[in-house]
């Protein structure tokens, strides 16, 4: 399927697409690297993106994947948290004409996110989706896909202990990444070192924004077999778990400032 893809984009004038499993990426990367390579418009649309694919097992269930698409040049990953953000996405995909695009899908229902904006900016690759009330966060909560919903929920829970939180949704760091510095620290400032990503998947590609001083949850192990909710919560994927993980962060800055006096 990838290399009838690469035929279709380099030789018809048609929008070429595929759909499969995005554990099967694993199947169709050299096809995928030679689209990158040759900046060919090809998207891709994965889905079942995570240990959310539940009962088939750690075997269906993607971990190192998304790190391995971020890895490739060229090829933009595209993980978007909700119905709006996919909509997005797919435009952005489409108006792509000097290289594929992979657009990574949940199995599982999701909410449809509230954002108080005029637009969801995911040309930018990641933006402000919900704000400490003062736009001073002591903790900033990173994350894409379906964990942008886990990551409101640690918000919630870190503000009810009067803790100011900014969430932040990450739908392609590669689009990301191409924007102003100006931009970048509007949206990660630099004097708020205390941050944690969440992703069900490979923790790697996360370090560059959330520092020596931040955490990230996720999965550097296989999944597992049970229904999604099941293994969301026996692997740490829950609100009250990032919430956790974020003070720990914050506790550890403020003893390290202690301990500079």
């Amino acid at each position: 399927m990838g290399a009838i893809l690469n035929g279709i984009a380099s030789t018809a004038p048609f929008i070429a697409f595929g759909a499969t499993f995005l554990n099967f990426f694993d199947y169709m990367k050299p096809a995928v690297r030679i689209a990158a390579l040759s900046h060919l418009p090809v998207l891709y649309v994965f889905t079942h993106d995570s240990i959310g694919v539940g009962e088939d097992g750690p075997t269906h269930q993607p971990i190192e994947h998304l790190t391995h698409m971020r890895a490739t040049p060229n090829l933009w990953t595209m993980r978007p948290a909700d119905a709006n953000e996919t909509a997005q996405c797919y435009k952005a995909s489409v108006e792509r004409r000097d290289g594929p695009v992979a657009l990574c899908l949940t199995r599982q229902a999701l909410p449809v996110l509230d954002y108080s904006g005029e637009r969801l900016p995911v040309e930018l690759g990641a933006y402000v989706l919900c704000d400490a009330a003062n736009e001073r966060p002591e903790i900033i909560l990173l994350a894409s896909g379906s964990e942008v919903e886990i990551a409101l929920g640690a918000r919630a829970r870190l503000e009810k202990e009067g803790i100011a939180t900014r969430v932040v949704s990450v739908p392609c760091m590669e689009l990301f990444d191409l924007q102003p510095q100006a931009y970048r620290e509007q949206v990660l400032p630099s004097n708020t070192r205390a941050r944690v990503a969440v992703e069900a998947g490979a923790t790697m590609a996360w370090w560059k924004y959330v520092g020596l001083d931040g955490d990230v949850v996720g999965l550097d192990r296989f999944g597992a077999s049970a229904p999604a909710k099941t293994v969301y919560e026996k692997l740490g994927l829950t609100a009250d778990h990032v919430a956790r993980r974020a003070l720990a962060a914050l506790e550890k800055l403020h003893k390290g400032a202690e301990a500079a006096k």
